[in-house]
């Protein structure tokens, strides 16, 4: 079985001196590993080779038989970690709530926390609201508080 402690390790190592980040691994029951990783600037080849090599030199083939892959959280990825929700303040994201809500809005702020996986985020989407007195209904921004836990997936919006 592979040490997911040690293979984290590995990867975060790895990424030392880079803007590169460990956004998330999976391990499959079958030794199918998937290292996600993310950039402020980008995702290049020569990165995921790098961390591919370094997890080949510590976790032996011959000793445990791996299919290994390693690459860039996509824009069709959702959000896992603190950075991500950070680096996308200002972006059109699409969140489906456990509640089975589907908001589409602008991610405006990120709360300060320690748990780079439990986000505390404000998303602002529009609304039809009808002022007292007035003939049609006008759509105006509104601020909905979120918390990760309480959300199935946030991802970049990409039809708003």
């Amino acid at each position: 079985m592979i040490d997911k402690a040690l293979l984290i390790k590995t990867v975060e190592d790895s990424l030392v001196g880079t803007d590169a980040y460990l956004v998330d691994v999976e391990i499959s029951a079958d030794n199918r590993i998937v290292v996600e990783i993310d950039s402020e600037t980008g995702v290049d080849i020569d990165t995921c080779a790098a961390i591919t090599r370094r997890i080949e030199e510590v976790f032996d083939r011959d000793a445990e038989d791996y299919e290994l892959e390693v690459g860039s959280a996509g824009i069709t990825s959702p959000l896992k970690v603190r950075r991500q929700y950070e680096r996308n303040v200002g972006n059109d994201v699409e969140v489906l709530t456990r509640d089975g809500r589907k908001l589409h809005g602008v991610l405006v702020e990120v709360k300060p926390g320690t748990d780079d996986r439990l986000v505390d985020f404000v998303v602002e989407v529009p609304v039809k609201v009808k002022e007292p007195g007035a003939k049609k209904s006008v759509i105006k921004q509104q601020p909905v508080e979120l918390n990760s836990a309480d959300c199935k997936y946030v991802c970049y919006d990409l039809k708003f």
